[in-house]
């Protein structure tokens, strides 16, 4: 795998090796972004109730919130980097993310963390994505673009298994209810903000690297690299970026009320709003799984690892592959054969653990236990093996389904009208998010109380969590005939509409 992870790597920079070096600084800032995000999304409920004191509800309705300003944010700062352009918007939003993760692990009280660090931390975020895929864009040509999204997309994942470890070793070496004593702050930190602690380090590499970028690069097809210094635009910083906003703002209600009346549109957001069950699974393996790691599983021990390195080393090397498998076969069947493997692998964990005994003693336990996560003797349970082939399953359906997601969003927009219909492709996710934040604490909190002996009623967390997630296979079958109709009148418009070679490579970013 290691060999095979380097020539990945070796094959996209080898293609890439004209663009400029922005586009390598870029990078770079992906998977260190990603790491530093990765290691603190983890922890996020697990410090809002040990040390912030929330409830489970309070702590998942708290988080569900977080993430609806985190992505309200992104859809109205999206256009922030055609007014200050790449560097500048990275820039800033670097410098915001070190200010909020500096504070972020210097206080509990719930009212000072979130106005100096989660509410923040959320603008940073908002203002480092949308440039992030706009960067690669502007530093390929049309016949490299392809394979700049794709050692994106690597580095992404890449990021989020490095953050994943990272939150694992802290972990395991501090414990998980301690508190440490840092002689440069003069104060005492508990092991989840040691964990924000090390998110604030690891994004000053990102500082570095964007100082050293230039402004106004750009890869063109004919020309190669062509520098054009940004003109200096009238009025301060802040009141060009507060335009900007509002102009996000304002053409984001100008695109809905364009598309709100035309059919395709609705059947878009159908389309969306059935497949958001599937993906609601991905919040409760970054926001319900946590906790019910630490009280079912142990404290201290590797249960980042299972979802957070596993899934994402994986979907590295799985998705090239089904990409290729099924170019052939149309985004509907793709679609439902991939998220039903998702929906029913959730289900794996809710199998009595005692139907994977056997595997105990195998050189599959042996590697689990032994060679990965590094068990004790008196804590392995079968529930880890349950575990670890849920994850591998449900891996295996997201990269059959999750690459075509976009595609099948492509062939049901109109001509001419994608963009629009992408921007608002958040909206369905946007405000389920208001259920699954609660609905992620209630689990926790009913079926893995705090401070229980034993959680003889676990199980059902992944009964709930599956059974949100086959909505979206039942789902597409049930509205089938609406949905292949509505890409048959589409191609009936436009022959020309199919993707180009390549084109799927590019989406996947």
């Amino acid at each position: 795998m290691a060999a095979s992870f380097i020539y990945i790597v070796w094959h996209y920079a080898k293609n890439l090796r004209e663009c400029p070096r922005e586009l390598f600084l870029l990078f770079f800032t992906k998977l260190t972004e990603y790491s530093c995000y990765g290691a603190i999304n983890l922890a996020f409920v697990l410090f809002l109730s040990a040390d912030a004191g929330l409830g489970d509800i309070a702590a998942g309705t708290y988080i569900g919130f977080w993430s609806i300003f985190l992505t309200l944010s992104t859809m109205l700062v999206g256009s922030v980097c055609d007014a200050l352009g790449i560097k500048k918007t990275l820039l800033y939003g670097t410098i915001i993310l070190l200010v909020s993760r500096f504070f972020l692990p210097l206080t509990t009280n719930i009212y000072i963390v979130s106005i100096l660090g989660f509410i923040p931390m959320a603008i940073g975020m908002a203002l480092m994505t949308p440039v992030l895929s706009v960067g690669i864009k502007i530093f390929t040509t049309k016949e490299t673009a392809a394979l700049g999204f794709g050692l994106f997309y690597t580095m992404m994942n890449v990021g989020w298994a490095i953050g994943a470890w990272i939150f694992d070793t802290i972990r395991g070496h501090f414990g998980e209810h301690v508190m440490i004593n840092v002689p440069i702050l003069g104060m005492e930190l508990s092991t989840y903000q040691i964990i924000f602690m090390t998110g604030f380090i690891f994004t000053f590499p990102d500082l570095f690297a964007i100082l050293f970028m230039r402004e106004g690069v750009e890869m063109t097809d004919d020309k190669g690299i062509v520098i054009t210094p940004r003109k200096k635009e009238k009025g301060h910083l802040l009141e060009r970026t507060m335009k900007t906003v509002k102009k996000g703002a304002k053409d984001t209600a100008v695109i809905f009320k364009g598309v709100i009346s035309e059919k395709p549109f609705w059947i878009f957001i159908a389309m969306l709003t059935v497949l958001v069950f599937v993906k609601l699974t991905f919040y409760h393996f970054h926001y319900t799984f946590p906790k019910y790691g630490v009280r079912v599983l142990g404290e201290g021990l590797k249960i980042g690892s299972i979802f957070g390195v596993l899934n994402p080393v994986m979907i590295v090397f799985l998705t090239p592959l089904f990409a290729t498998l099924t170019r052939k076969i149309d985004s509907y069947k793709v679609m439902l054969v991939g998220t039903f493997i998702s929906a029913g692998a959730v289900f794996i964990a809710a199998v009595p653990a005692g139907t994977f005994e056997p595997l105990m003693g195998t050189w599959f336990g042996q590697l689990v236990f032994e060679r990965w996560l590094d068990i004790p003797a008196d804590l392995q349970t079968p529930i880890f093996l349950a575990l670890v082939i849920m994850t591998a399953v449900f891996t295996v359906g997201e990269a059959i389904w999750s690459p075509r997601l976009m595609q099948f969003t492509a062939e049901i927009a109109p001509k001419g009208k994608e963009g629009s219909y992408v921007a608002l492709s958040y909206l369905p996710y946007f405000a389920s998010k208001m259920i699954v934040g609660p609905m992620s604490g209630w689990l926790v909190a009913t079926y893995t109380p705090e401070g229980a002996s034993s959680y003889p009623m676990h199980h059902y967390v992944w009964y709930w969590i599956g059974g949100t997630a086959i909505l979206s296979p039942i789902g597409l079958v049930i509205f089938k005939k609406i949905f292949l109709n509505s890409i048959k009148g589409h191609h009936v418009e436009d022959k020309n509409s199919e993707l180009r070679p390549g084109d799927e490579e590019e989406i996947l970013g």
